[in-house]
């Protein structure tokens, strides 16, 4: 779970992918789909919370199974800790 204090409004997002939607920009599908930001607000929160989130995260939690996306695959078989 994530979360950030924006003035006097805790925003909480329950996933990385939650997360990610509601930082992103403003668009009709989103809203369709009902993963949109329901405000300016709300966006910038995530988006603040989302600039928290270490980057092994998006390792830890990946969005599309391994097994189905290929980009997924090279990323996750290619990165390097070290670095």
């Amino acid at each position: 779970m994530y979360h950030t204090t924006l003035g006097h409004q805790r925003y909480t997002f329950d996933s990385l992918r939650t997360l990610l939607a509601k930082a992103s920009p403003a668009r009709s599908g989103d809203y369709l789909a009902g993963v949109a930001a329901l405000s300016a607000e709300e966006r910038m929160a995530a988006r603040m919370t989302l600039a928290a989130v270490p980057l092994k995260t998006f390792l830890q939690e990946v969005l599309i199974p391994y097994e189905q996306d290929e980009v997924t695959r090279l990323i996750v078989d290619s990165h390097d800790k070290d670095a």
